[in-house]
């Protein structure tokens, strides 16, 4: 019996061999996870319908389990259909997970394209598709080390 949040046994078992550096992918629903998916990771399925399970939920189980460095989010469009003039609610969230978790981050923000070269690198061990609706919710996570 395990006493973290996190119970999902794939994702903890890449997790435990995962180190500071490693970097772990949590991909909303319009994510093309299959064809962005780095050489090394695997690949989470976590999507079981619309809305569930959300982005914000895996990153409240993963910042009560691994010690994160750094994020980066995908930079939301200000053009086209989908532009926008103003940062997506979901990033408040993330904000919010982090800072409750002790460890207030500043994202990085990356271009769409180069973000799905980042997530594509060798370093990313870990990518977890959820069935998060809201656009521009992914999260690009970088594992730290417990200082002790």
């Amino acid at each position: 019996m395990l006493k973290t949040r996190l119970l999902q046994p794939e994702i903890l078992a890449v997790l435990a061999r995962a180190g500071h550096g490693s970097q772990i992918l949590i991909a909303d629903g319009n994510y093309p996870a299959v064809t962005t998916l780095g050489p090394r990771a695997r690949l989470v399925s976590l999507n079981l319908s619309p809305g569930l399970v959300t982005c914000t939920q895996v990153l409240e189980a993963l910042v009560a389990t691994v010690p994160i460095e750094a994020a980066a989010v995908m930079q939301y469009d200000t053009t086209g259909p989908y532009g926008r003039q103003e940062d997506p609610p979901i990033w408040a969230e993330f904000d919010r997970i982090f800072r409750e978790a002790g460890n207030p981050l500043t994202f990085d923000r990356i271009e769409r394209f180069a973000f799905y070269k980042a997530a594509a690198a060798d370093t990313v061990a870990l990518t977890i598709q959820t069935g998060e609706q809201r656009i521009w919710a992914n999260l690009l996570l970088t594992v730290g080390v417990i200082k002790g």
